[in-house]
């Protein structure tokens, strides 16, 4: 067929570039988790040489060892689909959509844990904070918030630590503030991902003070004002630890639950009350 030497020479040159991606995506995650050639090589039960020859492209990877070496390193499910594809390979993890027929027990499982949770506030974030579901007791966060923050899509961090929002009912403002600037410096540290990044400046910019450091307490604590209360909660998190879908992978439950005895008589209080 006329011209399909070309095209295949272009179809040749487009997976040799896509291929020499590999190389460079891998020496990124062996050093941001500081580990040697020797190192990655040791706990892959391959040659130190074989690791240098596939970070400078003198050697390319099967699938299996994209896959292994991506395991080792502990490589987030939508970062291994890239090293895939920067070795020439299709990805394996696919990212349903959570309206899918296929994610159905999962919206049920992410529904009866928040339901569990309730009066007590839960909710259900991505892996940039944005909030995909919550049970009632999300009111107690979002009373008096400014309308804009709670447009869609909502960022459950920023409505927390913005001025307009929750960060005026915090009591310790500055010590909760330092606890999620430093969760969301290690995700990012983890994940290398540039909108994790471009959230940490954005909160980090925003006015609340600095924490002292550590206090005696086990946990730091969300102290907040609500119905005329202060209330202090601990805050837990909820993964799905079997997960070989992007999405689901990506998705966690935060629930906030009585740190003491009064704020939980408070909190039965205030639903007995209707608020």
């Amino acid at each position: 067929m006329p011209g399909g030497g070309a095209a295949r020479s272009v179809r040749t040159v487009t997976a040799t570039a896509t291929r020499s991606t590999f190389g460079p995506l891998l020496r990124q995650w062996r050093t941001r988790r500081r580990l040697s050639q020797l190192d990655l090589a040791v706990e892959s039960d391959v040659s130190a040489r074989h690791i240098s020859f596939l970070e400078t492209g003198r050697s390319q990877p099967s699938r299996e060892m994209v896959l292994r070496l991506a395991t080792q390193l502990d490589v987030p499910l939508r970062e291994r689909n890239q090293l895939l594809l920067g070795a020439g390979y299709a990805p394996e993890y696919r990212a349903r959509s959570l309206d899918d027929t296929e994610m159905a027990p999962v919206r049920a499982a992410v529904d009866a844990v928040l339901r569990a949770h309730a009066p007590h506030p839960a909710l259900a974030v991505d892996r940039h904070w944005k909030l995909v579901s919550a049970n009632a007791g999300i009111d107690l966060l979002t009373r008096g918030v400014a309308p804009h923050l709670l447009e869609p899509p909502v960022n459950v961090l920023r409505l927390s630590l913005h001025p307009d929002g929750l960060a005026g009912r915090i009591r310790n403002l500055a010590e909760w503030r330092g606890h999620v600037l430093g969760r969301l410096a290690r995700e990012h540290a983890v994940t290398g991902d540039p909108r994790t990044r471009a959230l940490l400046h954005e909160l980090a910019a925003l006015p609340g003070g600095r924490s002292l450091g550590p206090t005696n307490a086990v946990a730091v604590p969300l102290r907040m004002q609500a119905g005329g209360r202060e209330l202090a909660f601990l805050s837990t998190v909820t993964t799905f630890g079997t997960a070989v879908d992007v999405t689901l992978a990506e998705l966690s439950i935060e629930a906030f639950l009585p740190a003491d005895a009064a704020t939980a008589e408070a909190m039965a209080a205030l639903v007995a009350g209707g608020g």
